[in-house]
C-alpha cells in the first residue's frame, strides 16, 4: 500500500483551532469541564486587569496530573471522541483545552501537582508559528512564572490554567488607565459568571457540590425549571429510547408573571431573557450542552406566547455521535428517530404555556367589559387583530370634548395610554404572528380618510411648531405609517 503521510500545518491547525467560535464564556466553561473531570471541589476562575498584561486563569484543587499525563492532556486530540472515559469525565475529543484556549489567548501555560510536585507547560502560539513545529516548551517566561506561584500559593494538588497575552486586549493602545477596555474586561467576568452558573448547576448543589468563584464572587447555580415551586406544572416524563439505552425527556410549563414575585421573575428570565431561554435544554452527563433552542424543528420558532415552556433532555454521553454534539460542546443535533417524538413534546408544552399566558391575558387584559375600565379595545374580526383606543373612556372623552383639552387631561391620557399599552391581550389574540399582525390604516397604499386626517393634525402641529410646510411633509414621508402609505406628503 503507498500512502504519504499529510500531517497538518501547525500555524494553519492553530489558526483553525482559534476560530472555532468560541465565546469566552464558552471557553471558560470548557477549562471547567476538565476541572469537574479532576474531581475538584474548589474552582476559581480570576479576571485580573493590567492593561496589555491582562490575564485569566482557571484554578482548582482536583486530582492533577503526572508529568505524562500534563504533556497529553496539553496534546491536540491526544485522545479520540473513542476513548474510554470515567464517569465523570465531560471532555469528548481531546481539544477543548487547546482549542477554548487558543481562540481567546496567545500563550496557554498549566500547572499542575498531584502530590508536591509542580509540573508546567506551555504553549506560545508565536513560538509554534515562527518554528513550525508543535514545541512544547517547558516551564514558563519569569513573569508567568512569578503570576504562578501566586496564583497556586501553598497548595500541593490541583492545576491552574493561565492565559496570558488576551485577543483584543494585548494590542496596541490598550494601557493599564484604559478604562472603557477595564470595563469591557470585567463586563466579560460578569458574563461568564451567570453562564457558568446556567451550565454547571447541577454541579453547584446537592451532595456533591463544587464550590466556584468569579474573581472571588461565588457562582449561583440558575435552575431553568423552577424546581420545586409550586406552580410550575411538570408533564409526564418520558424515556425515548435510542440504540440500547434511552433518553430522558421532561417538559415544564412554568408559572405565569402573575405567580412569580419580581424577584423570581427577573431570575427565572434567566442571562438571556425569556424569549431566548424557552425550548429544549440538552443535558450531558449534568453538564447543560444546549439551553433554550427549539433543536431546528420545522415550523416551531421562538414567540413570545411560549415563553413558559422549557423542555430537560438527558442524553447519555455515549450517544455524542447520534446527537452531533460539537467541539464546543454547545450544540446538537437530534437523532432522526427521536425528531416526530421530540416535536410532539414540544408543541405539547407549547400548547400549555399558551394556555397559561390566555387565561392569565383574558383575566389580566379583558379584550371586552365595561368601557369605562380599559384604555384600549383589541378585537380579531376577518383575520385581524386591531387595536383602538377605547373613545368611550374618560380621560379619552375629556381630550375630545369641543373647545379643546386640558394640559392637564391630555399629560393624564398620555401617561394611561404609556402604562396600559395591550401587550397581553395582543399576545393572547395572535395565534401566529405573520398574517394578522395589525398594519395602521389598513397597511401600506393609498391613504384612506382616516390617514389622511390624522396625518394633517401631524402636519398643522409641526407648521405651528415652526417647520415650513415643505420640511413638514417632508418628516411626514419618513414617518411610520406614513412612510408606507400615498397621501398629500409623498405628492
Amino acid at each position: 500500500m503507498k500512502y504519504d503521510i499529510a500531517a497538518p500545518e501547525p500555524a494553519g491547525m492553530v489558526a483553525s483551532l482559534s476560530s472555532l467560535g468560541y465565546s469566552l464564556p464558552a471557553a471558560i466553561a470548557d477549562l471547567v469541564d476538565n476541572s469537574i473531570s479532576a474531581k475538584a471541589a474548589n474552582i476559581d476562575i480570576e479576571f485580573t486587569w493590567a492593561g496589555q498584561d491582562s490575564w485569566i486563569a482557571v484554578v482548582d484543587n482536583g486530582e492533577g496530573m503526572s508529568a505524562d499525563e500534563l504533556v497529553t492532556a496539553m496534546t491536540v486530540a491526544a485522545r479520540g471522541p473513542a476513548t474510554p472515559r470515567t464517569a465523570t469525565d465531560l471532555g469528548r475529543f481531546g481539544v477543548g483545552l487547546k482549542s477554548a484556549s487558543f481562540s481567546q489567548a496567545r500563550q496557554l501555560t498549566v500547572a499542575t501537582a498531584v502530590s508536591g510536585e509542580w509540573h508546567v507547560r506551555t504553549w506560545d502560539l508565536d513560538v509554534v508559528e515562527k518554528f513550525g513545529e508543535w514545541r512544547l516548551l517547558h516551564g514558563a517566561d519569569e513573569a508567568t512564572a512569578d503570576l504562578l506561584d501566586r496564583i497556586r500559593g501553598r497548595a500541593d494538588h490541583g492545576t491552574v490554567v493561565l492565559w496570558r497575552r488576551l485577543n483584543g486586549y494585548h494590542v496596541d493602545g490598550v494601557t493599564e488607565d484604559d478604562e472603557r477596555t477595564q470595563k469591557q474586561f470585567y463586563a466579560e467576568a460578569a458574563r461568564a459568571e451567570s453562564h457558568l452558573g446556567m451550565i454547571f448547576a447541577r454541579f453547584l448543589t446537592g451532595s456533591r457540590r463544587r464550590t466556584m468563584r468569579v474573581s472571588g464572587s461565588t457562582v449561583e447555580p440558575w435552575d431553568p425549571f423552577l424546581s420545586g415551586h409550586p406552580s410550575v406544572q411538570p408533564l409526564p416524563v418520558e424515556q425515548l429510547p435510542l440504540g440500547t439505552g434511552s433518553v430522558r425527556v421532561e417538559a415544564f410549563v412554568l408559572p405565569s408573571a402573575q405567580r412569580l414575585t419580581p424577584t423570581e421573575y427577573e431570575k427565572a428570565g434567566g442571562p438571556r431573557g425569556w424569549l431566548d431561554q424557552q425550548g429544549f435544554y440538552v443535558y450531558r452527563r449534568d453538564r447543560l450542552i444546549l439551553a433554550g433552542d427549539w433543536l431546528g424543528q420545522r415550523g416551531v420558532r421562538r414567540e413570545e406566547k411560549y415563553n413558559l415552556a422549557r423542555i430537560a433532555v438527558e442524553i447519555p454521553a455515549e450517544t455524542d455521535v447520534e446527537w452531533g454534539v460539537d467541539v464546543r460542546k454547545s450544540s446538537v443535533v437530534p437523532p432522526v428517530g427521536l425528531r416526530p417524538h421530540l416535536r410532539r413534546i414540544a408543541l405539547q408544552a407549547r400548547r400549555r404555556a399558551a394556555d397559561v399566558l390566555r387565561h392569565r391575558g383574558q383575566i389580566a387584559a379583558r379584550t371586552h367589559g365595561d368601557p369605562l375600565l380599559y384604555a384600549w379595545n383589541v378585537r380579531r374580526a376577518s383575520d385581524q387583530v386591531t387595536c383602538r383606543i377605547n373613545r368611550g373612556h374618560p380621560l379619552v372623552r375629556a381630550a375630545l370634548r369641543p373647545g379643546g383639552a386640558s394640559a392637564d387631561d391630555v399629560r393624564a391620557l398620555i401617561r394611561l395610554l404609556e402604562e396600559t399599552v395591550p401587550v397581553t391581550a395582543l399576545r393572547v389574540m395572535h395565534e401566529t404572528d405573520t398574517s394578522d399582525d395589525p398594519e395602521p390604516f389598513g397597511g401600506p397604499g393609498p391613504a384612506d380618510a382616516g390617514a389622511t386626517e390624522v396625518a394633517q393634525r401631524i402636519y398643522e402641529a409641526m407648521v405651528s411648531d415652526g417647520r415650513s410646510p415643505a420640511a413638514a411633509r417632508e418628516r411626514l414621508r419618513t414617518m411610520p405609517p406614513f412612510d408606507q402609505m400615498q397621501g398629500f406628503w409623498s405628492g
